[in-house]
């Protein structure tokens, strides 16, 4: 990447007493470069404001050009947050996996949803999946100098023919020598594999997961953990899409296979190591494990063990933020995805507890992507649409991970304000468990 393409890091927000609120930065500005180096994203930027004596050159609102210098501790924070992370643009992925999501959306919606990631610096950062089929020697030889571990890699598969065939690009067969790679440098990765019927399913999951247990030895395991995640699929896909949805039945069955993986690992390893999305349980229909079985918690950001953790947040915030009653009655619809409403009934009835609070679950499920179970975060405005004449109470409780971060739009590009116009109802976007009990018991 060459320094031209470096764009200046533009600054959205200055947190209040910080180094930055005090020296007068403000958002619009944006900084070109910190001792002489132009920070090709957020690690670089973290990296060089690691020194204790800064010169930075900004550019202001204005687009004029300041040198500021800056005196401060070595692990103390400027106190900036920037537009994007990726100061230098995103690496593209080049492969044509066929259960991609990005390839299964309708065309003619924001630009942004038809970027194809395969960033390491954001798996770094964010924890996102990448392949490392689009790592240039000088990306990898970066990775290295600066330990930029653990990464999250989507594995998939480990037999070269069934990952190419998965991904679609001859350099998918490398990943074991690339496994090689980070245990030869003492890096490590999360795993991830993405279970589709027919394709990288029975056998070829045993040779998967067997293959990476063997990178799970020593004081710092290359592969930390792994993910079993079964495929999701929309109406939209290419009509060429060799992949068949995962049915109640063979969910059952890949349960039965990992969870007899699990205690083989258990007993070799000392860890369960190989984890299944909660998505598996709530498509066969089965109870979820206990919160025990899920240690630390190491895939949480694929769904394995996350409504075990939500539970378990939602009791001990209950205990200190629900009263006995509330002044004025309230009915309130909490939306979520119907995958999850076996799973959530313990809070609608600690919820309606409460003496004048009465909370109704409606649980839909995804006609616009052409899912019969849907997980909450993939509804859109169109499907929630469906609930229009139903009494919806006086308010309606939106998770937001339906919602583009930051904004209040769903994947259909549907608003959160045109949808409350059409429902006749407000509707409060609530990001957590607090902001969901304090939606259900304040004015």
């Amino acid at each position: 990447m060459s320094e031209t393409s470096i764009r200046p890091a533009l600054i959205t927000k200055v947190l209040p007493d910080s180094i930055a609120a005090e020296i007068g930065f403000e958002p619009g500005d944006a900084i070109v470069s910190i001792n002489g180096s132009r920070p090709r994203d957020l690690i670089d930027y973290q990296f060089l404001c690691a020194d204790e004596v800064l010169e930075l050159e900004v550019l202001d609102t204005a687009g004029k050009s300041h040198s500021v210098e800056i005196e401060k501790d070595y692990d103390d924070d400027l106190g900036l947050e920037f537009e994007t992370a990726l100061f230098d643009g995103l690496i593209q992925c080049n492969n044509r996996c066929p259960f991609c999501f990005i390839d299964q959306q309708p065309p003619g919606k924001r630009q942004s949803l038809y970027l194809k990631d395969d960033d390491y610096r954001l798996s770094f950062l964010y924890g996102s999946y990448l392949t490392l089929t689009n790592l240039t020697q000088r990306e990898w030889d970066r990775i290295e100098q600066m330990r930029l571990s653990p990464l999250y890699v989507s594995v998939h598969a480990t037999e070269p023919d069934v990952r190419t065939r998965l991904l679609k690009n001859p350099r998918a067969g490398q990943i074991l020598q690339q496994l090689q790679w980070f245990q030869e440098r003492r890096l490590q990765i999360h795993a991830q594999v993405v279970l589709c019927p027919g394709v990288n399913d029975g056998a070829h999951l045993d040779t998967t997961l067997g293959d990476l247990a063997s990178f799970h030895r020593g004081e710092i395991p290359t592969v930390a953990s792994v993910a079993v995640v079964p495929v999701g699929l929309t109406r939209f896909r290419p009509a060429e899409d060799e992949l068949i949805p995962v049915t109640p039945e063979k969910a059952a069955e890949v349960i039965s296979q990992v969870q007899a993986l699990q205690d083989k690992f258990r007993a070799s390893l000392g860890s369960t190591f190989a984890w299944l999305a909660d998505e598996w349980f709530l498509i066969a229909g089965q109870e979820l494990p206990s919160e025990s079985h899920y240690e630390d918690y190491p895939q949480i950001g694929n769904g394995v063990g996350s409504i075990r953790q939500f539970l378990k947040e939602f009791q001990q915030a209950a205990k200190k933020m629900l009263p006995q009653r509330i002044e004025t009655p309230r009915k309130c619809t909490w939306i979520v995805g119907n995958a999850v409403e076996k799973a959530f009934q313990p809070i609608v009835q600690r919820l309606n507890q409460v003496e004048g609070l009465q909370v109704n679950i409606a649980a839909r499920h995804s006609d616009y992507w052409g899912q019969e179970i849907s997980v909450t975060g993939l509804l859109t405005g169109e499907d929630l649409l469906k609930l229009k004449g139903k009494d919806l109470g006086d308010r309606i409780l939106l998770p937001c991970v339906m919602l583009k971060h930051g904004d209040t739009r769903f994947l259909d590009d549907m608003t959160v304000e045109e949808l409350a116009q059409d429902l006749g109802t407000p509707i409060l976007p609530v990001n957590g468990i607090e902001e969901l009990i304090q939606a259900c018991i304040h004015p």
